[in-house]
């Protein structure tokens, strides 16, 4: 009887033709795309959680070669949770408290910027480097500081606002990132297993070798990224807090999240330290932009080299006219995923132009024998 029924375990195949398949197959995507746009929090949890995994891949690895595997995963693992914990117990006040007191000393801060620029801007005009009419131009330009300072501090009131209510949402994405991560680096081996098993047999070499790949550059570069953003920040907290400019720690948080941008990143982090600096002393102002400038040195020429390697391996300008595009056609999120998404293109492009082939026709068959009938009406002829 239960050989009439499908025989024991096996499951009773249900044939549809390729037509239907593919039909469904389209339908899959396009319920999960329709997701993903009416849920994007989850699409945003994919990314940051494949993107932390790809960090801890890198630890994992190279703690691989002394420890088993699991007990890699779980080291690296407890020491992401800790630092997770350490910022959101111990940081994160620290930043909001800071915050607050910046927004409160917004105005004192507007005011002794107004009564410096003054005499900054004297001893530019004395030296001619100001236009003619120095009195009109100073009255102007010092409206147009304090009218945008006061504007900042009331829209950077606001965003505390915002930022304090959603602190719930903010601590529940993090802990779903982390969990994502979680299952991603334990299961790592599985997934590329289902990944090169999934492909047919004469391409699971190529998969497997694409996937390490994507592996290691995305994971170098994202280590890298990771690792300079902390020394960037950090050393600006330091440097600023020896200098006297207040909210050191908040300015150091600042540097870090602007150097997400390529290029630019740096100046953009060092605007607000100017202009805390400039309403202590213009000497001040003069040794905190002196020390964003050997920061951007530091990133441009030996963090990113040194640090992330040959991790994208693509020409600046191309870079450059990536953020660029990413910019234009995204926004800030094009632009901070410029440079990875530059990175996967390369590892593609590279992937392929080993592997792809032109088929090229074969040449027209010449025939060498004359045919036995034209061969007999040439003889003919010649007879």
């Amino acid at each position: 009887m239960a050989n009439r029924t499908g025989g024991g375990n096996a499951p009773t195949p249900i044939w549809i033709s390729r037509r239907t398949r593919n039909v469904l197959v389209a339908l899959g995507l396009g319920a999960l795309l329709l997701l993903v746009y009416l849920a994007p929090t989850i699409l945003a949890l994919t990314l940051g959680g494949a993107a932390l995994a790809l960090v801890l891949s890198f630890p994992v690895r190279a703690l691989s070669r002394v420890m088993p595997r699991s007990l890699a995963i779980a080291l690296s693992l407890l020491v992401a949770v800790g630092l997770v914990v350490l910022l959101v117990a111990f940081v994160l006040p620290i930043l909001v408290e800071q915050l607050g007191a910046l927004v409160n000393a917004v105005p004192g801060i507007a005011q002794n910027l107004g009564d410096r620029l003054p005499s900054v801007l004297r001893w530019l005009g004395e030296r001619g480097l100001l236009p003619e009419s120095r009195d009109q131009f100073i009255g102007e330009l010092q409206q147009q500081v304090l009218d945008g300072i006061q504007g900042f501090a009331s829209r950077l009131l606001g965003g505390l606002g915002r930022f304090v209510t959603g602190a719930v949402g903010v601590a529940v994405n993090l802990f779903g990132i982390v969990f994502l991560a979680i299952y991603l680096v334990a299961d790592a081996r599985r997934l590329e297993a289902i990944a090169i098993r999934s492909t047919p047999h004469r391409y699971r070499r190529d998969v497997r070798d694409l996937w390490d790949a994507f592996s290691h550059t995305l994971s170098r570069y994202l280590g890298g990224l990771g690792l300079s953003l902390l020394i960037q920040g950090g050393l600006s907290a330091i440097a600023l807090y020896f200098l006297g400019v207040p909210y050191a720690i908040l300015l150091g948080v600042w540097v870090s999240l602007t150097a997400l941008v390529p290029y630019l990143g740096a100046w953009i982090g060092a605007v607000p330290a100017v202009l805390l600096a400039l309403s202590i002393s213009p000497l001040t102002a003069v040794l905190t932009a002196a020390l964003f400038l050997l920061i951007q040195q530091l990133e441009g020429n030996v963090l990113t080299p040194r640090i992330q390697g040959e991790a994208v391996r693509v020409h600046p300008i191309l870079i450059f006219l990536a953020v660029i595009a990413g910019g234009e056609l995204f926004g800030l999120l094009g632009i901070v995923f410029a440079v990875p998404a530059v990175a996967v293109m390369r590892v593609l492009f590279d992937f392929f132009r080993a592997r792809l082939r032109v088929k090229r026709d074969a040449p027209p068959v010449v025939a060498l024998v004359q045919p036995v009938g034209a061969a007999a009406g040439v003889q003919g002829r010649d007879r």
